[in-house]
């Protein structure tokens, strides 16, 4: 019996760790079981960079390549936003068919005005997105993305966070994903493999 809290704490931290271990899977390009994949993506509730209310029903209806991030990243999220509007311009005129989603996971830092401000970097086609931190978190949860605030020396703080791009079809189910500083030619052609799907 002595045991018994020994592994009562095992299996809640086994569970508060899933999604980051989904994230991390993502990450070390390990495929993931079918039912994990299954249940990524749901329901959310966001504002835009103009303040407008989003929700998933809003993404509907076309495909969506949606990237968790924020603002004040000194390198990944940068990187992976120009690779972005390099895959918009080489799409042409059926980037237009897709979403482009830019999620924060600092919604401390990230207002609407800030989000606006750094997209104007980047193509416009990529939306910015951002909440309440109870939101942001939800939507996190969702998507089985790993966040952690490090605190910084100088009192500051910065994120840790998985760096995968999410495809997710035109009904709001998992596709599949593009990781950080995947090859150009890869990742346009699973985004076209996802334009075509039917």
């Amino acid at each position: 019996m002595r045991f018994r809290p020994l592994v009562v704490g095992v299996v809640a931290a086994a569970a508060v760790s899933l999604s980051g271990l989904i994230a991390y899977e993502f990450l070390l390009n390990r495929p993931l079981s079918s039912g994990a994949a299954a249940h990524l993506g749901g329901p959310f509730t966001l504002v835009d960079e103009s303040g407008r209310t989003v929700t998933e029903k809003d993404l509907e209806g076309k495909p969506t390549a949606i990237y968790f991030g924020f603002t004040y990243c000194p390198e990944v999220c940068p990187t992976t936003l120009t690779a972005m509007t390099s895959w918009i311009q080489a799409l042409g005129p059926e980037a237009d068919k897709l979403n482009f989603v830019f999620v924060t996971i600092d919604p401390e830092r990230d207002t609407p005005k800030q989000m606006a401000l750094y997209l104007t970097a980047f193509d416009p086609h990529i939306r910015g997105l951002t909440g309440t931190p109870v939101q942001v978190a939800n939507i996190a949860r969702e998507y089985g993305v790993y966040i952690q605030k490090e605190p910084l020396p100088d009192g500051g703080y910065t994120m840790d966070h998985s760096s995968a791009v999410y495809l997710m079809d035109a009904r709001g189910q998992f596709s599949g994903v593009i990781t950080y500083q995947e090859p150009a030619d890869r990742a346009l052609a699973n985004i076209r493999a996802l334009l075509n799907a039917r």
